[in-house]
């Protein structure tokens, strides 16, 4: 059985792939954020207040490995400005930055224990 799981969430889309280790998630992961960056932005959104592209998700990675209670969580949102912005943990997220889309999977592959 695999150790590692990628879950996409894009629009009403909801995939997931089971991989066997870290490096073949953050593979994964990479090609679907290109994939969901060649779609372009997002507009601005009003529903009971304005949504902004910077201020919207387009698509969620989410990369959760293997553990007996919960294993390491963490992932990727693809902003609607374009904008990737990286994540540790599944309740309480927190960013792990990167000036650049490598640096943010270099830190989160260290924060996920790569």
């Amino acid at each position: 059985m695999a150790g590692w799981k990628v879950t996409v969430r894009h629009g009403s889309e909801v995939t997931r792939e089971r991989l066997d280790d870290l490096d073949a998630a953050l593979a994964e992961a990479r090609g679907r954020v290109s994939a969901v960056l060649t779609e372009g932005r997002l507009g601005t959104v009003r529903m009971l207040r304005e949504f902004t592209p910077d201020q919207r998700v387009h698509a969620r990675i989410e990369i959760s490995g293997p553990g007996l209670l919960r294993g390491p969580e963490g992932g990727l949102d693809v902003m609607g400005d374009g904008a990737v912005v990286a994540y540790t943990g599944a309740v309480r997220k927190r960013e792990v930055g990167g000036e650049t889309l490598d640096e943010a999977f270099d830190r989160l592959r260290e924060r996920l224990g790569g």
